[in-house]
């Protein structure tokens, strides 16, 4: 592809969401069909002064991993990664799956004993993150896998995801940094409060947001951007939630999800399609039927459910849970080898109230 949002996609990922500096270990994953942008982000990464190093898959390579791996394989986090995890000073990963389904069929346990496997490389990013040693970013190429599954072309699809990351126009940054000052006004309306409860068609739910912090995601960690989240208070959720779209997770889409928590746990689960995959996360260990991060997401841009979390999040309208590890700088303490975002849209008859003061209503925060 010789596009110039390609070009310019990678200038924001390398100097406004990585931040590369002169000297820094930067590890550049993703497949071969990302090639454009890998060959863009080597480049820019060297021209600021840094060192990248390429992590590169073929597009089928985990298919035949799984088909094919033994237990001490299964068991094994891959050597190279590892060490660029505990020891570079930056990560950028590119989804650049040409069949994002391909592991649907995979024996959940063995999904899940590979979960276990590379949960280690999971700790050490949210670790690292937190304090500052490890500049990780999340993105993705477009290719006709993701497009096929978000009902598009694949040059619709590729305008689609550029236009969200504003690759398209001359200055990304100052948009970023405008989303920025933008959500630092809706922080200021939850952040140092107690209670927060969510009332609407697929939720009547409740928790506690007391002594934890809100962050602003707007273009550091995941490109595209546009939430707001914490760690709830891990004992403080209580009620039911019903998810609105399908949940993939490692390629499997669990469709209406419904839980119900009981004290922060949850005491109930059921879907209505792969629900024995759902039941087989929730068994991962004892972190995974708690939640590790509450957001809301506020980009209005992305209007419509494509399949693929890293933009689904972040659908303005909406908000997400994600069962599993929470990251420790929200004030989170839940660990778990799984971290896996369910997204509930509250954009009709919906309500969010902080400490019984309404401020989100419809989709919408109200100032």
């Amino acid at each position: 592809m010789s596009d110039a949002r390609v070009d310019r996609f990678a200038k924001i990922l390398v100097e406004y969401s990585a931040r590369l500096k002169a000297g820094d270990r930067v590890l550049i994953e993703g497949t071969t069909a990302a090639e454009p942008l890998v060959n863009a982000i080597f480049q820019h990464a060297l021209e600021v002064g840094a060192q990248p190093h390429t992590l590169i898959e073929f597009p089928d390579q985990q298919e035949i991993f799984f088909r094919n791996a033994n237990g001490d394989q299964l068991d094994f986090p891959p050597t190279f990664m590892k060490y660029a995890y505990e020891n570079f000073e930056s990560r950028i990963r590119i989804h650049s799956q040409t069949n994002p389904r391909m592991l649907s069929s995979v024996d959940p346990a063995k999904l899940g004993r590979r979960q276990k496997a590379m949960s280690s490389l999971l700790e050490t990013q949210i670790r690292r993150g937190a304090s500052g040693e490890l500049k990780w970013v999340t993105t993705l190429f477009p290719t006709d896998g993701y497009a096929v599954e978000a009902g598009m072309g694949l040059r619709a699809y590729e305008d689609f995801v550029f236009r969200a990351c504003h690759a398209n126009e001359a200055d990304p940054v100052a948009y970023w940094k405008q989303v920025e000052d933008e959500q630092k006004k809706m922080i200021e309306r939850v952040q140092g409060h107690n209670l927060v409860t969510l009332t609407g068609p697929n939720v009547d739910l409740s928790l506690s947001v007391k002594g934890r912090t809100f962050l602003n995601s707007c273009g550091t960690h995941n490109m595209p951007d546009g939430e707001i989240y914490t760690g709830p208070v891990e004992d403080s959720v209580n009620g039911w939630v019903k998810f609105t779209y399908p949940a993939i997770y490692n390629g499997v889409a669990v469709e209406g999800i419904e839980l119900t928590f009981n004290q922060g746990r949850v005491e109930k689960a059921k879907a209505q399609k792969n629900e024995t995959y759902l039941h087989e996360m929730l068994q991962s260990d004892a972190g995974s039927r708690f939640l590790g991060e509450f957001a809301i997401g506020t980009n209005f841009e992305i209007n419509k459910f494509t399949g693929n979390i890293l933009f689904d999040e972040k659908i303005g309208g909406t908000f997400h849970m994600a069962l599993g590890a929470g990251y420790p700088e929200t004030g989170s303490h839940n660990k778990s080898v799984i971290h896996w975002d369910m997204i509930c849209d509250m954009r009709q008859d919906a309500e969010i109230a902080v400490d019984g003061e309404v401020i989100y209503r419809n989709g919408k925060f109200v100032f």
